[in-house]
């Protein structure tokens, strides 16, 4: 039997606006074109930005519920703190993923060092969604050095994969997850091709932030800051022409679809407007907890 590769089913290109304390951030979803891409809730490209020294923002304390927040880093520092106690410093390569489940306050800003000197900054931030089953879970935090990251690579060595969720090249994430997710962030290099197989229960879409690339059946050029969703199948077409000028660098990601009911108002997505109000008034009760400094 033929396995079926994935059509391109649409193409969005990413919008620009600000957030946290004043941060520029480019998001194919949620917008007005696209809410979600489920279980995805989010996908925020921070930066990149070069801040002056002593000018470097981020966000500071802020309460979740009903999901998971990955943090994923590209350049700069980030100081993670939170309420149930974790205290970390990220830095380039680092992946943070924090399970709010039934609450949690946290702040995310630049690092002492990165906020007294400056320096370039650019990360993903990502919103997962949770069933029902496990929107008040226990928190959760799970943290993978750059160095501790999975590394998948092609025979001819072109391509290479930082495996945060998932599986590429027989190479498997460390990470564990509520729901089956992807998430990879790939870098081809001139003249590679791949063919990656992906479950096919899973949703799947493709983010590049870096350079141009050839995707899906028809070869459809992909340019930086576009996302492209794909239908059902297996396969998944991926080509850099030999010519191109520079590498392509790109999150792939997807899961399986929970499919229920969404809720969500800023930092909360519970599956009912009462769950949600409940949210509120927990977080201004101080039910979900203050950082300790």
């Amino acid at each position: 039997m033929t396995m079926k590769h994935r059509d391109i089913l649409d193409v969005i290109t990413a919008q620009r606006t600000v957030e946290g304390a004043g941060f520029p951030v480019r998001r194919p979803f949620p917008t007005a074109q696209l809410d979600n891409l489920d279980p995805f809730l989010m996908l925020d490209e921070v930066g990149p930005i070069d801040w002056p020294p002593g000018e470097a923002q981020g966000a500071p304390d802020h309460p979740h519920r009903g999901f998971e927040t990955i943090s994923y880093l590209l350049s700069g520092e980030k100081l993670h703190e939170d309420s149930a106690g974790d205290s970390q410093i990220m830095r380039p390569g680092d992946v943070q993923w924090m399970t709010a489940g039934s609450g949690i306050v946290h702040s995310e800003m630049p690092s002492p060092a990165m906020h007294e000197r400056g320096g370039r900054a650019h990360s993903f931030q990502i919103w997962l969604n949770l069933p029902a089953a496990h929107k008040m879970a226990a928190q959760r935090y799970q943290f993978i050095a750059n160095d501790q990251m999975p590394l998948g690579h092609s025979e001819d060595g072109l391509v290479t994969v930082k495996v945060i969720a998932g599986e590429a090249y027989g190479v498997t994430a460390k990470i564990d997850t509520y729901v089956p997710v992807t998430l990879q962030d790939w870098d081809m290099q001139p003249g590679a091709t791949a063919k990656p197989v992906m479950p096919p229960e899973q949703q799947m879409a493709l983010y590049l932030f870096e350079g141009s690339l050839a995707v899906g059946p028809r070869a459809r050029i992909i340019e930086e800051g576009q996302l492209v969703i794909f239908g059902d199948g297996g396969a998944i077409d991926l080509t850099l022409d030999a010519g191109a000028e520079t590498p392509a660098r790109f999150l792939l990601f997807g899961g399986v679809p929970i499919g229920e009911p969404i809720a969500r108002h800023g930092p909360f997505v519970m599956n009912t407007r009462e769950e949600l109000m409940q949210a509120f008034d927990d977080y201004q009760a101080g039910r979900m907890g203050l950082i300790a400094r």
